[in-house]
């Protein structure tokens, strides 16, 4: 894990450039990951995943093999697959099942199971937004909205891509009011999961306008949109976002976007102007 600390932006507070050599100043186009990243709706969603899987898999521990270990066990590659679409991750489960000689059920069976675990924890905050009881100020990754309006007005192009599926993705951006800043460019996972990936989302970007690299950035959390951006020489964003604290960086999440190749790392947008400003060649 990458403990040391880059230079940072002068005279910001934390705007981490991990990569200096970047082409500033092309970007037309930018794709934003979902949870974590604009949303904290589904803050706590790891809390949720990972103790169905500890639960599952303990019914076929091999012997000595104990909670704490299938739980590092777990969250390793819980954690690893962030940002992928979530069958993935119930597909490593149903792997490592049969590695312990059981019969497991069908991925999508596991991910029904944990959409509806997870829909227990967080249905009262969905509900809230839409009832106005709470703002989407309180559910959004703070300056989230601000760095959208700041694209927009530059003419850049926006996307949002997750790895939840499309339905709920879709609600949740409405209510926080996403839809304002990039219409209906907002993709989430399929059952039919080969059909859709954030990689596809990316190259059916590069490909239909016409773009090099250095025209593309991506944001994101996870190790995933990170890397995709890079394997297309496009700039990325690692925002180590705090999802419990909403303030600071997650040390976990930095040093995993750095070796997925993030170029920058900001905690969050409360800094956005100046994110913004440096990505178009004006810091």
């Amino acid at each position: 894990m990458n403990r040391s600390r880059h230079p940072m932006l002068p005279g910001a507070q934390y705007i981490e450039i991990v990569n200096p050599r970047i082409q500033r100043g092309r970007i037309k186009h930018a794709l934003f990951d979902f949870d974590g990243t604009i949303s904290l709706i589904r803050e706590g969603w790891q809390g949720v995943m990972i103790p169905m899987m500890v639960d599952i898999l303990a019914e076929y521990a091999r012997p000595g093999e104990t909670r704490e270990a299938l739980h590092e066990l777990v969250r390793d590659f819980v954690t690893r697959l962030t940002g992928k679409q979530t069958i993935y991750q119930m597909i490593e489960l149903t792997e490592q099942i049969k590695a312990r000689g059981g019969r497991p059920k069908e991925p999508l069976e596991y991910k029904h199971q944990y959409l509806d675990l997870l829909w227990k924890q967080i249905h009262h905050r969905v509900d809230a937004l839409k009832a106005g009881r709470i703002g989407p100020a309180e559910m959004l990754v703070p300056g989230a909205l601000d760095i959208l309006a700041n694209l927009k007005a530059r003419g850049v192009a926006m996307y949002v891509a997750s790895g939840t599926d499309r339905p709920y993705v879709r609600d949740e951006a409405a209510v926080l009011g996403v839809p304002a800043y990039v219409g209906d460019q907002i993709y989430g996972a399929l059952d039919d999961y080969q059909s859709w990936s954030k990689a596809k989302v990316i190259q059916e970007i590069i490909s239909s306008h016409g773009l090099e690299g250095p025209e593309l950035v991506a944001f994101g959390d996870g190790y995933v949109e990170i890397e995709n951006a890079k394997q297309v020489g496009g700039l990325a964003v690692g925002v180590a976002t705090n999802e419990k604290e909403r303030r600071g960086i997650d040390e976990w999440k930095r040093g995993r976007l750095i070796e997925a190749g993030a170029d920058l790392i900001i905690p969050d947008f409360r800094e956005q102007d100046r994110v913004v400003a440096y990505l178009f060649g004006e810091e």
